[in-house]
């Protein structure tokens, strides 16, 4: 039997987000444990997004992958991770925390979880239940998977900022994972979620990336976080070469509605600090199948 939602699963950061948005989120299907169709889902996966501290204690966006099954819940508040890939600039520690984000490109479902590492061995992990919940299927576009294990990933190069192809990367980009967290520093409890939009929803300030923030589940679990700890980390990804390029930096959230971001009820901005790309990071690719339909009713007031 799956367990009972947590009574109130909202940090402060959460709780103060939901009121200056304007809502009160009196309880949430957030549990401390997987449900029974959450523990069938996670093995069907190739891929798994990942988040956690990095060595200078702000969050870090990955993405794991393997043959299907590399993902595996022997038990409702145990997920077993034993990727044969990693893109992520992380050395795991046990203990370590983590937030992952299983998402299915062609059906449009998602998970999203966080706990605690055990018996780490490299990227691999066993990651111990805190919370766990489903979201919505809103801005994810239609892609189908495939292998492509002939290819082999080139050295990660280093940034200090936005270069030329960087900047043809995001503004290329209809889909970014974000990694948050509560809390400064090695122990501050991460999240990872998915952001979608038109093709060049993310806007190029400069050496600021403005994200428009849409209508969600209200749980406002990345807003909440920036609000406790104004980090994050962006993993765009190139679906048909593999690439993955990921930004750190300094975020301020604009909590009202921005006239340029069409659908946008507010946005957030992230100034570029550093970041990494590494082309042919995944050894998997997507073909483009449609847009959401969220998506395209976004597309359509611009």
């Amino acid at each position: 039997m799956d367990q009972d939602p947590i009574i109130d699963p909202f940090h402060a950061g959460e709780r103060e987000a939901q009121a200056r948005a304007g809502f009160r989120v009196p309880s949430a299907p957030i549990r401390d444990a997987l449900t029974a169709q959450h523990r069938d889902f996670y093995p069907l996966l190739p891929a798994l997004l990942v988040a956690t501290p990095d060595a200078a204690g702000a969050p870090s966006a990955g993405m794991l992958t393997g043959t299907p099954g590399f993902v595996s819940s022997p038990d409702p508040r145990l997920l077993r991770v034993r990727p044969n890939h990693a893109a992520w600039d992380v050395e795991l520690r046990p203990g370590a925390p983590i937030g992952i984000l299983g998402i299915d490109l062609t059906t449009r479902r998602r998970n999203r979880a966080s706990g605690l590492a055990v018996a780490v061995a490299g990227h691999g992990f066993d990651l111990a239940i805190e919370q766990s919940f489903g979201n919505c299927p809103q801005y994810i576009q239609g892609r189908l998977v495939e292998t492509d294990d002939a290819t082999t990933a080139t050295a990660r190069t280093a940034l200090s900022g936005l270069d030329d192809d960087a900047r043809r990367m995001i503004a290329g980009a209809d889909t970014v994972f974000v990694a948050s967290s509560s809390e400064a520093g090695p122990d501050g409890a991460p999240d990872v979620s998915h952001r979608g939009g038109p093709t060049g929803f993310v806007r190029i300030e400069s050496d600021r990336l403005r994200i428009p923030d849409y209508s969600g589940n209200r749980y406002f679990n990345t807003l909440g976080n920036f609000l406790l700890n104004p980090q994050a980390g962006l993993l765009f990804l190139d679906f048909t070469t593999g690439d993955a390029l990921h930004l750190t930096g300094t975020v301020s959230v604009d909590w009202e509605a921005p006239g340029d971001l069409p659908g946008a009820q507010r946005s957030w901005t992230l100034r570029v600090e550093r970041g990494w790309r590494q082309p042919a990071a995944i050894p998997l690719r997507w073909s483009f199948r449609d847009l959401s339909p969220a998506t395209q009713r976004i597309a359509g007031m611009g």
